[in-house]
């Protein structure tokens, strides 16, 4: 029987596991079809089943409950903002070409709009049609349901947390000044909050209207909607997926150091469930409690109320986009790579305050109303009480100790004393957490490597923390790094709105090098030396020198 305990030694779960063993496994679901669609954006699901994305062919998609288009609009570039399907069956999707565009349920365009900036987050839908849009740029935008400019708020800050709407219509993003902003309905500063590093992570609201969101400081956060710290957690790594808040209110995200934490919204601690590897996507909560989520490894997680593994799927390739779930319980996730896969006869989504990133399948972003919770309500009443297949029970085992992927309940704890943060602005340095070494951040960007254009990407955080750099400024394409006196500067590019460093670039840093072995790439600074654990040959089979040539000229 698992004791729910309180913790303020929340992260000490991270390390240690309690109480009795992990149950054995659930057979994982049948993948019903996987395609080869070029998804790129989290997917969006119609009342009807139809799906909308945005694709790396620089396409907005329409398919039917099979990945059949039903039509395409062509863009001027990719996006990862997830569309909005509006109440007319539209749809407005944006761009990394600074344009947002309004379709019609046809496909055929309303009207574009250009804006000042690379489109990274997803835009929210107010109640009256309509639209707040955040731009790389640092500006947040309201638009008319006609495309006409309401308002603009200057940010001075990239914005890559996508907007959040409560219920009195106040706006909450997070921008990469380290802030939390809270706009009023006119764009209006209303408060900042100020975390201790950038802020990736899109809000997510309760039935109360209290805030949650996760920082690269290592902390998730709970807010009032005043603007007061409720409550705040450690984990061991940076926090850029977005948290979901459950049905019976349990705010659940994960970390890149591979846990999945689940709290409930007063601050007490329920369970940490062992992923095994990053997460960057949010989770999606189903009508029975299961919790469902991807990570940067390609597994999918099926999470009982307990934290406990039900089942876990191995799909081969990375997943950092949230799941979407149709009323009719089919579930799609989608790869690094752009396939698209379905498996059926599963619970739809929970009706909660936020149980899914952007609280809705239509990707609308704000706290809904009565009516419209008890709409959802109805639509998924057959699915949530189908009778389902069975799978068989497991025979029973000898109990073994507690694996990755099991619960884990936390020891007791207070909770901290609400403070008013100050609204102003923090300085823009942001050193790295102490409580991680050199090794463990090396380990954690190589767990997270991109290769493009032939060259090997390491996430900007975790990458330049393992050399000892702090990121002091960062905007679209560049930040600056600093490290006691020493100030260098890098280019960035953007993987899922997270920015990433080529290994070229930091070996060009001050006091610098870097050496490929058969275990990595060995870093040397100030006499100091780190190996980022990665397969040079496996990852650049065609030429694995060419890269560490290249720095050395």
């Amino acid at each position: 029987m698992r004791t729910n305990m309180r913790a303020a030694t929340f992260i000490a779960l991270a390390f240690f596991s309690f109480g009795a063993a992990a149950n054995a496994l659930q057979a994982p679901p049948k993948v019903l079809w996987t395609k080869d669609l070029k998804v790129l954006s989290p997917l969006s699901i119609s009342p009807n089943g139809d799906l909308t994305f945005i694709g790396s062919d620089t396409k907005v998609h329409r398919t039917d409950t099979t990945g059949k288009d039903k039509w395409t609009f062509a863009t001027g570039d990719m996006g990862r903002a997830q569309p909005l399907l509006m109440p007319d069956g539209g749809v407005l999707g944006a761009s990394y070409d600074d344009t947002v565009y309004s379709l019609a349920a046809n496909g055929s365009l309303k009207w574009k709009l250009k804006l000042d900036g690379d489109i990274y987050a997803t835009p929210a839908l107010r109640t009256d049609g309509s639209v707040i849009v955040a731009t790389a740029g640092g500006t947040v935008y309201a638009l008319s349901p006609e495309g006409k400019t309401l308002w603009t708020y200057k940010v001075g800050a990239p914005v890559f947390s996508s907007p959040a709407i409560g219920s009195d219509g106040s706006i909450y993003f997070g921008a990469q000044n380290n802030n939390m902003h809270a706009l009023s309905p006119d764009g209006k500063l209303k408060w900042t909050f100020a975390a201790k590093s950038l802020v990736f992570s899109s809000p997510a609201l309760d039935k109360d209207g209290n805030i949650y969101f996760g920082s690269s400081d290592r902390h998730i956060y709970s807010l009032s909607k005043d603007g007061m710290l409720r409550w705040d957690k450690t984990t061991r790594l940076f926090v850029n997926a977005s948290p979901i808040v459950t049905e019976t209110n349990l705010v659940v995200v994960g970390s890149y150091d591979g846990n999945v934490y689940a709290i409930n919204t007063t601050g007490e601690d329920e369970w940490i469930y062992k992923a095994g590897a990053g997460i960057a996507a949010a989770a999606a909560e189903l009508s029975d409690g299961t919790i469902i989520v991807g990570d940067l490894n390609g597994t999918l997680h099926a999470i009982d109320k307990k934290g406990e593994a039900l089942w876990t799927l191995n799909t081969g390739r990375k997943i950092d986009t949230t799941v979407s779930v149709s009323d009719a319980g089919m579930l799609y996730y989608s790869n690094d790579g752009g396939s698209l896969s379905a498996i059926e006869k599963l619970r739809p989504l929970a009706v909660g305050p936020w149980t899914i990133f952007r609280g809705v399948p239509a990707g609308w972003g704000r706290s809904l109303q009565p009516a419209e919770l008890a709409a959802l309500s109805k639509a998924r009443q057959a699915a949530a009480t189908a009778v389902l297949a069975q799978t068989p029970a497991p025979k029973p085992t000898t109990p073994t100790p507690p694996q990755a992927g099991s619960g884990t309940t936390p020891p007791t704890a207070s909770q901290p004393t609400p403070t008013q943060p100050k609204p102003s602005q923090p300085t823009p340095t942001t050193p790295a957490p102490s409580a991680s070494t050199p090794e463990q951040y090396a380990a954690a960007a190589a767990s997270a490597v991109r290769v493009q254009d032939s060259l090997i990407y390491l996430p900007l955080t975790t990458g330049s923390s393992a050399l000892g750099w702090n990121i002091k400024t960062l905007t679209p394409r560049s930040a600056t790094l600093s490290s006691g006196i020493k100030v260098g500067a890098v280019p960035v590019v953007y993987f899922n709105r997270t920015p990433y460093v080529a290994l070229a670039s930091l070996s060009k840093l001050p006091d610098t090098a870097a050496q490929l072995l058969p275990t990595g790439v060995k870093f040397t600074r100030s006499g100091k030396s780190v190996t980022f654990p990665l397969n040079v040959a496996a990852l650049l089979p065609f030429g694995p020198q060419t890269e560490f040539t290249a720095q050395r000229n």
